[in-house]
């Protein structure tokens, strides 16, 4: 009889130290409410970086500065690009193609 009163004593305590539920489970509100609002939702998750570099680079290279085009179209004609080479782009680029004549 003793033995049967022990095993039902600890038989308690397991149960009890297994099914307790601690407050820290409780702290959640997730527990209340599993699921986010809209606003919330993205709160946590930031934007990808480098996504929005590429994307800065690619508005960069659709609007280049006018001096960019025209050292481009220097740098194509090589006489040009010589010329830059001793006395600078914009002064080959005016060299080269500001005095072109229309008729």
């Amino acid at each position: 009889m003793r033995t049967l009163v022990i095993l039902t004593l600890l038989a308690a305590l397991v149960v009890a130290a297994t099914c307790y539920e601690s407050h820290e489970s409780m702290e959640s509100h997730e527990y209340l409410n599993p699921f986010l609002n809209r606003r919330r939702a993205n709160d946590f998750i930031q934007a990808d970086t480098r996504l929005r570099a590429i994307t800065q680079e690619r508005i960069r290279e659709r609007s280049k500065a006018p001096q960019e085009h025209q050292r481009e179209l220097c740098e194509d004609y090589y006489p040009c690009e010589m010329y830059a080479f001793r006395h600078g782009y914009a002064a080959a680029y005016k060299h080269y193609f500001g005095r072109r004549r229309t008729k």
